[in-house]
C-alpha cells in the first residue's frame, strides 16, 4: 500500500487530471491582480528574449559559416532557445502564448470573455516591454560585436527573414508554433518535479524552433534588435513589415493555442462538468 502511494506521487498526472489543473490555473491567471500580472509578464518577455539571444549565439556559425549539419545546428538552436520557457515555467512568469490555454477555463464557464481579454492584453503588453527592454540591454552590452560582428549580422538576418515571410506562411507558422508551446506547457502541468518540467519543455520547444515556426513574444525581441542594428546600414529593415509580421504571427499563435490545444482538450475531458475520466 505504501509503495503504491509512493508511486502515485512520482508518476505524472494523467491527461484528464492535467485538464483539470490547466482549467484551475486558467482561473487563477484570469483573476490575478493587474500589477502582479503585468510585472510577471515583463519578466516573461525578458526570459524569452534571453532564450532568443542564446539561440542567436548558437546559430551564428550556422548562418554565417553554413556548415553541412543543418539539422543538428537547428536542433542545437532549439535546445538553447528552450531556456526561455524553462525560466518562465520554473521561475514563474506570465507568457502570452502559454496563457492561450486560459481558453479551457473560459469554455468551462469559469472565467468571462472580458477576463480573458484583460489577461491577454496586459500580458501581451508586458511581454513586449520585457522583450524590447532586453534587446536594448543586449545592444548596450555590445553582444552584437562578438565574433567580429558576426553575431550582429545573424541578428539582422534573423529579423530580415521574418519580415520577408508572406502572410499565409506567417500565420501558419504561428499556429504550428503555439501548438507546440501550449503542448509543452500542458506536459509541464503533468510533471511533479522541476526535472520533469525541464524535460517536458525541451523537445516541443526544440521542435518548433528547429522547424522555423514563429513565436510572437520571441519576435518582440528578434525584430526590434534587427531593426536597430540595420537602421544605419544600406538596407534598413521595414518597421511596417515588422509590425505586420507580429500581428500575423500573434493571430496564428492564438489560433494554435486556443483552437488546436485548449479547446480540443476541453472537448475531450471537460465539455460536461464532472466528466474527467481519461481515454488514454
Amino acid at each position: 500500500m505504501e509503495q503504491s502511494a509512493t508511486n502515485s506521487l512520482l508518476d505524472a498526472y494523467a491527461p484528464a487530471q492535467i485538464a483539470l489543473r490547466v482549467r484551475e490555473v486558467g482561473v487563477t491567471k484570469a483573476t490575478m491582480p493587474v500589477l502582479t500580472m503585468f510585472a510577471l509578464a515583463i519578466l516573461a518577455g525578458a526570459f524569452i528574449a534571453l532564450g532568443a539571444l542564446f539561440f542567436t549565439i548558437t546559430m551564428t556559425t550556422g548562418i554565417i559559416g553554413q556548415p553541412p549539419a543543418f539539422g543538428l545546428m537547428r536542433l542545437a538552436g532549439g535546445l538553447t532557445f528552450s531556456l526561455g520557457l524553462i525560466l518562465v515555467v520554473v521561475g514563474g512568469a506570465e507568457l502570452f502564448t502559454g496563457n492561450n490555454l486560459i481558453a479551457m477555463a473560459w469554455a468551462s464557464g469559469r472565467v468571462t470573455t472580458q477576463q480573458v481579454m484583460r489577461n491577454w492584453g496586459w500580458v501581451y503588453l508586458g511581454n513586449l516591454i520585457g522583450a524590447v527592454g532586453t534587446a536594448a540591454l543586449v545592444l548596450l552590452a555590445g553582444v552584437h560585436t562578438m565574433s567580429d560582428g558576426a553575431v550582429g549580422e545573424t541578428m539582422v538576418q534573423i529579423a530580415r527573414s521574418k519580415i520577408a515571410l508572406d502572410p499565409v506562411s506567417a500565420v501558419a507558422r504561428g499556429i504550428l508554433c503555439n501548438v507546440l508551446v501550449c503542448l509543452a506547457v500542458w506536459l509541464c502541468m503533468g510533471a511533479r518535479s522541476v526535472t520533469d518540467k525541464v524535460l517536458a519543455i525541451l523537445l516541443p520547444i526544440s521542435a518548433f524552433v528547429a522547424c522555423g515556426f514563429e513565436h510572437s513574444v520571441a519576435n518582440m525581441y528578434f525584430l526590434p534588435i534587427g531593426i536597430m542594428l540595420a537602421s544605419g546600414g544600406p538596407a534598413p529593415l521595414s518597421v511596417i513589415g515588422a509590425l505586420s509580421n507580429l500581428v500575423l504571427v500573434t493571430i496564428g499563435n492564438i489560433l494554435g493555442g486556443t483552437l488546436m490545444v485548449a479547446l480540443i482538450y476541453w472537448f475531450v475531458y471537460l465539455r460536461a462538468e464532472g466528466e474527467g475520466h481519461s481515454t488514454a
